[in-house]
């Protein structure tokens, strides 16, 4: 296309977009300029046109009904080339219209004018046009009649693009003033709920704004004080002066200022209001306003004051202290210190201030202090020993008590509070020892311990003990421990103390060792445990005649886990050793055919027992498999790769395996995901998914069909289901079937084959990604297994 064509199409469309034509509603004076055209140039037809990109706008019509109309169904294409009336006699002469002349709306119009539309500008924006269906010529008087009206179509136009700017200039004005309305409003609403004071003062010191919290301080309401100066109500008489001198400064130019000054309140108490000042300028750069926010610091100064006399009771009160009283920063460095406190160690107050604590802890003792500052940093308070260096070489403990004291404004500091007590822990040293080591045993071994008296209370707990049986160990402290753990036999029948070997230990002085007995808790529920009683027998009593208890001490142990462990073993060994057994024999039987010779002339037979030996190879192979994943899953051995997947990718996967590999393809499977992603491991998920569709096909009947779904539960869970038209599963059986070696019926593993490992598989897969996995089931009607996925990333996954 020709460059020059390109601009000025380029300039027709944008100056229609300006005069908005295109999309307005219709215009009455162009419908009567349009009826005028045609009345002037007698036609039965005429219009104004705007020729876009792509087709001709009609804006205005008289005799015709069309709106718009393709490029080249009028001339005006060729009319906007010109300046001027631009006349067809006889269309159908014309190369573009020939032999019908011009069709519109299915008659023939073998006349046509038009006049250009041209804007102030220059440029050709369209055409008002006449048609007539005889051929014909216009006349010189209604040739310039059709120029002047196509002058006074743009005419309208351009008045109709001036009053829309109005229009638009008007409502840009009115959208201004609502916004300052709105912000003079919040400026107000803001002022009047801030807590601080705010004043706004004219140059010559005349109140012009005052907020609410202004009119709580001085008792005033803003309508008494408009107008007024500041000295003349707020400001009591010895002070006015000053306050005149300060809006002077002020006024001539010292702004940001901050100062503070005394308000009198209607009532005739005083406040003080500590300001800060500051001023509007105008355009020229004169003060138009001073803009003044003050805090009532009344109370904040009494307090100062009072601060002040109680430091100086506080000084006198360490000092006159008989124990040691110090400040340090954060990094041990002493701030001050007290005479006896120095004098503890043999030193002085100046020789002591401004060093750090280090330098007089004792030297095998320096490496707690950075223990020691981190704590007292993190949580605010510190107790404990401290070993520091006498003068004279004699090492003395004190024990302290400090604490993080922090003020606004200067920097934290720790106030410590000392009594030396070095006798006391030398006297107490093997004590403490010794309680120490029996705590640290209590404390640290797995078996529950617990001690009783001679009326069967508990004088002491281990933690292991409090744990395993519910209780606190304040709980059980004081209390007949046989009424708290050992009332109830494991038949449920009543166990009188006078029966428990606990308590016969007592008389007979021997150790008891009990290994079927149960404990109750707090809750109700009891556990299996295995315990040894041991008399406590009084160290002063010289003979056996003369041996007095003192009490017993029962350590016990939770034999639960041991029991299942045992059961569990039993079963495996069982299990274990029948799914071997059961392929080992026909392996063994096929291969012993093969080996003898007996099917030496019978190939297809020799073939029929290859394929037993080798399809029983693989049971084995699939037992070892899902035996070796189901304990690397339970041990935590098998890491996720965990990543943002597609539920209906993984469905169409595992579908595809299934069809592929099975060997009853008149089983149909459908999936549908909703668009669901799931944070998952897609090969555990294919691995989950492969396991539920491999146990669907083999329970589902010829011809049935199998469903696999994904939705979203929530925002954070999602859930795929999987759900067969099969036989069903018993109720009985739904809690047991994810136990290792479970299936729904026994006879389905030797009918349909299988280890029995892959549902256990399934659910260790589905708890390894923090979700949950079940199955319901109506027997005759199919098995449904739903399980569920996060669908965000979470960190607390293995």
């Amino acid at each position: 296309m020709n460059a020059l064509l390109v601009k000025d199409e380029a300039l027709r469309i944008e100056a229609l977009n300006q005069y908005e034509v295109l999309n307005s509603a219709p215009d009455p004076v162009l419908d009567d300029l349009t009826r005028l055209a045609a009345q002037i140039c007698e036609t039965p037809v005429a219009a104004v046109s705007f020729i876009g990109s792509d087709r001709i706008w009609i804006r205005s019509r008289f005799g015709m009904d069309s709106l718009e109309l393709s490029l080249g169904s009028l001339p005006c294409e060729t009319t906007i080339l010109g300046d001027t009336v631009y006349e067809i006699p006889e269309t159908r002469n014309d190369p573009d219209y020939a032999p019908d002349g011009i069709l519109l709306e299915g008659r023939a119009y073998r006349f046509y004018a038009g006049a250009p539309l041209t804007t102030p500008g220059g440029v050709n924006i369209g055409a008002l046009l006449v048609l007539d269906r005889p051929s014909r010529t216009l006349s010189p008087a209604q040739s310039s009649a059709l120029g002047i009206l196509s002058r006074q179509v743009i005419n309208r136009l351009e008045l109709n693009g001036r009053i829309h700017q109005m229009d638009r200039a008007a409502r840009s004005r009115q959208r201004v003033e609502s916004a300052l309305t709105v912000e003079r409003n919040f400026v107000s609403a803001v002022l009047d709920t801030v807590g601080a004071l705010v004043a706004v003062f004219d140059p010559a010191g005349r109140i012009v704004r005052f907020n609410r919290a202004c009119e709580t301080a001085s008792g005033y309401d803003f309508a008494t004080l408009v107008g007024r100066y500041a000295w003349d109500k707020l400001i009591p008489r010895q002070e006015i002066p000053e306050a005149i001198e300060t809006f002077e400064r002020l006024r001539s130019g010292h702004f940001p200022a901050a100062f503070e000054n005394q308000w009198l309140n209607r009532d005739g108490s005083v406040r003080r209001i500590a300001w800060s000042a500051t001023a509007l300028t105008d355009s020229q750069g004169q003060i138009a306003f001073i803009i003044a926010t003050g805090i009532d610091v009344t109370t904040q100064r009494a307090a100062e004051a009072t601060l002040r006399e109680s430091e100086a009771r506080y000084r006198q009160l360490v000092e006159g202290s008989l124990g040691m009283v110090c400040t340090h920063d954060l990094l041990g460095n002493l701030l001050t210190i007290n005479t006896h406190g120095a004098e503890t160690i043999g030193r002085t107050v100046e020789a002591m201030n401004g060093h750090n604590l280090v330098e007089f802890i004792a030297p095998d003792r320096r490496a707690s202090l950075p223990a020691y500052l981190k704590k007292i940093g993190e949580t605010g308070e510190a107790q404990g020993l401290l070993h520091l260096s006498h003068a004279d070489g004699e090492v003395r403990v004190v024990a302290y008590r400090n604490k993080l004291i922090v003020v606004p404004g200067r920097a934290p500091y720790v106030l410590g509070f000392g009594v030396d007590i070095s006798e006391q822990v030398r006297a107490e040293g093997r004590l403490r020892t010794l309680t120490r080591q029996s705590d640290s045993i209590l404390a640290s071994v797995g078996d529950g311990i617990y001690g009783i008296d001679l009326d069967g209370k508990v004088t002491f707990v281990n933690s292991a003990a409090s744990q395993m049986l519910g209780y606190k160990q304040d709980e059980m402290l004081g209390h007949v421990m046989h009424n708290l753990i050992h009332h109830t036999r494991p038949d449920g029948t009543p166990y009188d103390s006078i029966d428990c070997p606990i308590r016969k230990s007592l008389t007979n002085f021997d150790t008891v060792r009990v290994s079927n007995e149960v404990f109750w808790r707090k809750d109700g529920t009891s556990f299996p445990v295995e315990y040894v009683a041991r008399p406590q027998i009084d160290s002063q009593s010289s003979d056996s005649e003369g041996l007095k208890p003192l009490g017993v001490v029962v350590a016990f142990t939770d034999t639960t886990e041991r029991r299942a462990l045992d059961r569990m073993k039993d079963e495996f060994i069982s299990t274990v050793s029948h799914e071997l057994r059961t392929p080992l024999t026909s392996l063994r039987g096929a291969l012993g055919l093969l080996a003898g010779g007996a099917l030496a002339n019978r190939p297809e037979k020799t073939q029929q027992m290859l394929e037993i030996a080798i399809s029983n190879s693989d049971r084995l192979v699939r037992l070892v498999n899902d035996i070796l994943d189901l304990e690397r899953i339970s041990s935590g051995k098998a890491e996720l790769h965990s990543a943002m997947c597609s539920a209906e990718d993984l469905l169409r996967r595992a579908a595809g395996v299934q069809q592929s590999r099975t060997p009853r393809p008149n089983i149909r499977i459908f999936f549908a995901a909703h668009g669901v992603n799931v944070w998952a491991d897609a090969d555990r998920i294919l691995q989950t998914l492969n396991n539920l569709l491999s146990n669907a096909i083999k329970f589902s009947p010829e011809g049935s069909e199998i469903h696999l779904t994904a939705r979203n539960l929530d925002e954070g869970e999602a859930i795929i289901e999987v759900r067969d038209q099969g036989r069903g599963i018993p109720a009985d059986k739904l809690e047991h079937i994810f136990d290792r070696f479970r299936q729904g019926d026994a006879s389905d593993s030797r009918a349909m084959g299988g280890t029995g490992l892959g549902l256990a598989i399934c659910r260790s897969i589905v708890n390894q990604h923090g979700g949950r996995i079940w199955a319901t089931s109506v027997e005759g009607q199919g098995t449904t297994f739903h399980f569920t996925l996060p669908t965000k990333a979470i960190t607390n996954l293995r």
